[in-house]
């Protein structure tokens, strides 16, 4: 699915791209390390660094309520604030620097700029999703859902299935890759000609702030996407 080489290792079957896994860890220490770092002597009343966590956590817990519902909403934020923060920091990740080896495969990239990946994270939900719908609601209840309004409803239930896991990871996908391309492209632009560096200076400026929304929104609308899913499934929202 890669246009670029990036460095693997290969065990067994099965090939790992060591930037993708070098990206993916990144993201993780970063985020453990925001909320470590933020969480510290935390005051009943917040300032500083606990003020800038409780907004991240108030507002992720409004997406939360306004799909799952008060009671919901307390036992998935864990999840979905886990998950907003990770496609967050992976999202922008591409953004700080663009470094490419002799064979052209990437050093450092966006780990949602990886189609595989988001498939992965798409697939981490659905899974989350339909587990929770069967421990909350039971084999029958869970089963019953993909019969509602009507029984003869049961084929586009299940085709509805996939196609939140497709839609959820290629939304992802292409936002974050086709971000990527453009910063490439205005890099290159940088080298044809003097009269093109300072333009394609400005025009890099520009697109790296409009980026850093477009990531800052994808992680947002994966977020909601995700407390959707689940409100569907453990109590019918």
């Amino acid at each position: 699915m890669e246009e670029h080489a990036n460095p693997a290792i290969t065990i067994g079957p099965v090939t790992f791209d060591l930037t993708i896994l070098a990206m993916s860890t990144l993201a993780v220490l970063v985020v453990f390390g925001f909320v470590f770092w933020t969480s510290r002597q935390m005051k009943l009343k917040p300032t500083g660094k606990q003020n800038v966590l409780e907004y991240v956590f108030d507002f992720i817990y409004g997406v939360a309520r306004d799909n799952l519902g008060e009671h919901y909403a307390k036992q998935y934020m864990p999840f979905l604030f886990t998950m907003f923060g990770l496609v967050l920091v992976a999202n922008n990740l591409g953004l700080i620097t663009h470094l490419q080896n002799h064979e052209g495969g990437l050093l450092w990239t966006s780990p949602t700029a990886n189609m595989a990946y988001c498939f992965a994270l798409s697939l981490i939900v659905a899974v989350f999703c339909h587990f929770e719908g069967l421990k909350e609601k039971g084999l029958k209840g869970y089963l019953h859902n993909f019969l509602q309004p009507m029984k003869l409803m049961l084929p586009m239930n299940l085709l509805e299935e996939v196609t939140n896991v497709v839609s959820l990871a290629l939304r992802l996908y292409g936002n974050i890759y086709a971000g990527e391309i453009v910063i490439g492209l205005l890099l290159k632009l940088a080298f044809v000609d003097w009269f093109w560096t300072p333009i394609s200076f400005v025009l890099l400026l520009v697109w790296l702030a409009f980026s850093v929304f477009i990531s800052s929104l994808q992680a947002y609308v994966f977020t909601l996407l995700s407390a959707m899913y689940i409100g569907k499934k453990v109590n019918g929202h």
